[in-house]
Order: structure tokens, then sequence, then C-alpha cells
């Protein structure tokens, strides 16, 4: 292809570049914290239910499961708010390809909600 333009943060390399990555990740997390309700409740019931996970008379995979489901949900609310930051940076404009890229972020929370409701009612009642 042409002529792309790089983004001047892709320079750095080895420790710079992981320390640098690490630093990103911790404002992104702040970030959500700060400004989305959505991820905030699902910190809370993180908070709950990754203990529990310890808690709770199991097998060591379906506790990892118990925590993998619990963690997916608050991997999928970052990426559908960053979808919606994006959509938001770029028009907030009424749009219906903005409007789909909304409604199908929010899809897959909703999926993901219920991939942690399922593995948590099948490992806790069979």
């Amino acid at each position: 292809m042409g002529n792309m333009e790089e983004s001047p943060y892709k320079g750095k390399t080895g420790l710079t570049r992981l320390i640098n990555a690490f630093g990103y990740s911790l404002d992104g997390l702040k970030a959500a914290f700060r400004h989305e309700d959505a991820f905030r409740q699902l910190v809370l019931l993180a908070v709950v239910l990754i203990p529990l996970a310890f808690i709770v008379h199991t097998t060591p995979l379906a506790r990892a499961l118990l925590v993998a489901s619990s963690l997916a949900t608050l991997i999928i609310e970052l990426l559908n708010s960053a979808i919606e930051a994006a959509v938001d940076h770029t028009s907030l404009e009424r749009h219906p390809l903005a409007k789909r890229a909304k409604d199908m972020g929010s899809a897959a929370q909703l999926l993901g909600l219920i991939n942690l409701a399922s593995v948590w009612g099948i490992v806790l009642f069979g």
C-alpha cells in the first residue's frame, strides 16, 4: 500500500515499550472506572464473584472458569466502552453505522453476562 502514516508511539522497543504499554493499560483502567458506570458495576460484581470462586467447593478447572467468566465481562466492557468512545469521537451525529457499532458492543456484553450466569449456574448447580 502507499505511504501510510505510523504512530509516533510505535517506535519504542524492548523494556521501554513494555513499561509504556503497562502505563497505557493502567490509564485505560482508570478512565473506564472513572467514566463508565457499567464498568464500575462489573468491577463490583467481580470483587464479589472472584473471591467467592475460591470459597465454593469445586475443582481447580471449575474455579478457573468462574474467574475467567468474571474477568471476561470486564474485558468485554472495556472493548465496548472503547468502541463507544471512538464512535462518539468521530461524530455525535446519529448514524446507522454508529448505532450498529454501539449495538454490537452492547450485544457482546449481553453474551458475556449470559456466559457468566451460565458458567456460575453450571458450576454451582450442576
